[in-house]
């Protein structure tokens, strides 16, 4: 018998609306926030309308300040994500893995990350300045405890019968850690992935509140000294924006990173 092409054959429909349903209410508020602002029930100077945030987004655009200001802050969220990600990761391993390690360190950890990271602002202006590496390193502190946290429970969590499974069958430590221990624990540290994504877009905009003169939280407080609301909550928005991407991107990795595991399986 022929396979059935029907069922090879992608379904479209279900894909456009698994894209085009997430951004079904942020569009509905949109539209009702500008019948609202056409109705003048508030005043447009206080509450813009859609339309005159578009209209001020497309200038800054023309002139280049908008994409230059996007890209200083991308910057500093990816480095600060990489540095903070990156470091939560290999404590999380070292010490799921190394009981030694887990004695040591986590009690450490768990005090630190009880800490609010922004209250460590005033102290970080102290020992840092304001330069680009107080930012990057308020960011990396708020995103390091997240994957640090799911990392551990990640790889804790993998069951022994799978690991002396391993062992029977000659794998050496590496190798265990690689086909074993990391995939079980992925579902794991991509929860903690979305959430530090979360955690780091809030840092940021209390990072570039530092006196900056470049980045998205610049062009807020820059805005705020001329009382231009549109060009304020068109920083809150792509804010917003960048984070529902960030978001995006991470569950698009996570399903195809997982997409042995029958909970991600369509």
């Amino acid at each position: 018998m022929k396979p059935n092409s029907r069922q090879n054959r992608p379904d479209y429909r279900r894909i456009a609306v698994d894209v085009m349903l997430p951004w079904l209410v942020p569009v509905l508020i949109v539209i009702a926030w500008q019948i609202v602002s056409s109705l003048q029930f508030v005043s447009a100077k206080l509450f813009p309308s859609p339309l005159t945030i578009a209209e001020a987004g497309w200038k800054l655009l023309s002139s280049g300040q908008l994409s230059h200001h996007m890209g200083i802050s991308l910057q500093r969220a990816l480095v600060g994500l990489l540095i903070g990600g990156g470091l939560g990761f290999l404590l999380g391993v070292v010490n799921a893995i190394f009981k030694t390690s887990y004695r040591l360190f986590d009690t450490t950890i768990q005090m630190i990350r009880n800490i609010p990271h922004l209250a460590l602002v005033p102290l970080v202006i102290i020992w840092i300045g304001i330069g680009e590496t107080s930012r990057v390193f308020l960011v990396a502190i708020g995103v390091l405890f997240p994957v640090y946290v799911n990392t551990y429970h990640g790889i804790r969590s993998v069951g022994g019968d799978y690991i002396e499974m391993g062992n029977v069958y000659g794998l050496k430590p590496w190798e265990i850690f690689l086909h074993i221990l990391l995939p079980g624990a992925l579902p794991s540290i991509f929860v903690g992935l979305r959430y530090a994504l979360g955690v780091m877009w809030l840092t940021l905009i209390v990072a570039e509140t530092i006196a900056t003169n470049e980045g998205i939280g610049y062009l807020a407080m820059n805005a705020r000294e001329f009382m231009q609301a549109d060009i304020i909550i068109l920083s809150i928005i792509l804010y917003a924006l960048f984070g529902k991407v960030a978001d995006l991107a991470a569950k698009l990795l996570e399903r195809r990173l997982l997409r042995w595991n029958a909970a991600y399986q369509p």
